[in-house]
């Protein structure tokens, strides 16, 4: 009798504990930081740009010199880079979070990884779990739109590396690129929204 008494002790405290962990994940996680600053990596130089920075330029076309400086390297036009920034995708949450889950998102995560990831995150995985929360919490930010000022409003670290020689290399596979986008627009939606 008095082990039972002992084992159910035991097992008292420690689900005690669990809902104790388990109810401080789930209030406070408003508390979670999101991004504050965009570093551009390129090769062995990096600049830093401010997220509030990147929005205010996306909302009322005000930039500040740095910025301005990162913008002209792009060699497009001011409207032009907003009107990218500022594009909606409308994706509701369900279908958004079955996406990022599914073989497909995995794979075009996987990918995207290399291009934008935590700093100091040497692993696919890492990078795969901050996209996913990213993109999830930037739909909740933009209230079942995403752009990508609400794509890194949700990014879960404080700082985003954006790797701009990955980026390079992806946009020189352009064809196989589209053709990835074209298969994950057309049929992939179609079996999620039933599911």
């Amino acid at each position: 009798m008095q082990i039972f008494k002992m084992k159910l002790s035991k097992f008292l405290i420690v689900k005690i504990i669990f809902i104790f962990i388990t109810t401080q994940l789930l209030f406070n996680v408003s508390k979670i930081k999101a991004a504050e600053e965009i570093k551009i990596v390129y090769s062995v130089f990096s600049r830093t740009i401010k997220v509030n920075t990147l929005k205010t330029f996306a909302e009322e076309g005000n930039s500040t010199k740095k910025l301005q400086k990162i913008l002209k390297a792009t060699g497009s036009p001011d409207k032009e880079i907003r009107s990218i920034l500022n594009k909606n995708f409308e994706v509701p949450i369900t279908i958004a979070s079955k996406l990022v889950y599914s073989e497909i998102g995995n794979i075009f995560l996987a990918r995207l990884s290399s291009i934008i990831h935590p700093p100091n995150a040497d692993d696919e995985r890492t990078g795969i779990l901050a996209l996913r929360a990213s993109v999830v919490k930037g739909i909740i930010i933009g209230k079942g739109k995403i752009n990508l000022i609400n794509f890194f409003e949700g990014y879960p670290t404080k700082t985003v590396i954006l790797n701009v020689n990955a980026l390079s290399k992806v946009m020189n596979k352009v064809k196989s690129i589209s053709e990835l986008l074209d298969f994950f627009t057309n049929s992939p939606l179609d079996k999620i929204k039933t599911n």
